[in-house]
């Protein structure tokens, strides 16, 4: 058996100026694990949230005298941030890469709850880094193309990977490289330069 290899990656910016952390593990030659993982929910940030709705409920009570304003308040309020927690924010995204077998994708929420999507390596036809325009600025994602049934030459699908991190360029080219290498590895055609 391969002896587990970890290597915790300096920081790194999401595009929006955060620090970001990337974990890599590399758990055989033809097998590594990137994890992304984004800043914890700012206090701050929900305390605004919380005061500015408050604040509102508060001030239509003092027009209305309608005390459940203040209740409904509370309610939504509690019920946003569960929401926003389970559905919306999330803690950490991974990538295993996987020789001749394929590619998982995890999503950790910060609920706790988890996403998971695979993808067998014989769909994908390559791991590429594409460039977008994203509020009103370039910006680059790493993603998945997976083969066309239909047409061998053409893809059928996009999948972007980091979606919620978005991290900038210098961390995609990382993990960019390292899949591109047990790409290589495993006879998969790769049509793309790589990224410097």
């Amino acid at each position: 058996s391969h002896s587990r290899w970890e290597k915790m990656a300096p920081d790194f910016k999401d595009i929006n100026g955060r620090c970001i952390l990337l974990e890599q593990n590399r758990h055989s030659s033809l097998c590594r694990e990137f994890t992304v993982i984004s800043p914890k929910l700012s206090l701050r940030t929900v305390l605004v949230y919380t005061a500015a709705v408050w604040l509102v409920a508060y001030c239509i009570f003092c027009v209305t005298q309608n005390t459940s304003v203040l209740s409904a308040s509370i309610i939504v309020t509690l019920l946003g941030m569960i929401l926003h927690l389970h559905l919306f924010k999330i803690d950490q995204e991974s990538v295993l890469i996987i020789g001749s077998v394929g590619v998982q994708m995890n999503t950790l929420y910060a609920s706790g709850r988890e996403s998971v999507r695979f993808i067998e390596m014989k769909k994908v036809k390559d791991i590429v880094i594409n460039e977008a325009i994203y509020m009103q600025k370039v910006i680059y994602y790493l993603c998945i193309l997976l083969i066309d049934p239909g047409n061998p030459r053409g893809v059928s699908e996009v999948v972007p990977v980091f979606q919620s991190a978005k991290p900038r360029l210098d961390c995609l080219s990382q993990v960019y490289r390292s899949c591109q290498e047990i790409l290589q590895q495993t006879g998969r055609t790769v049509n793309v330069a790589s990224v410097k």
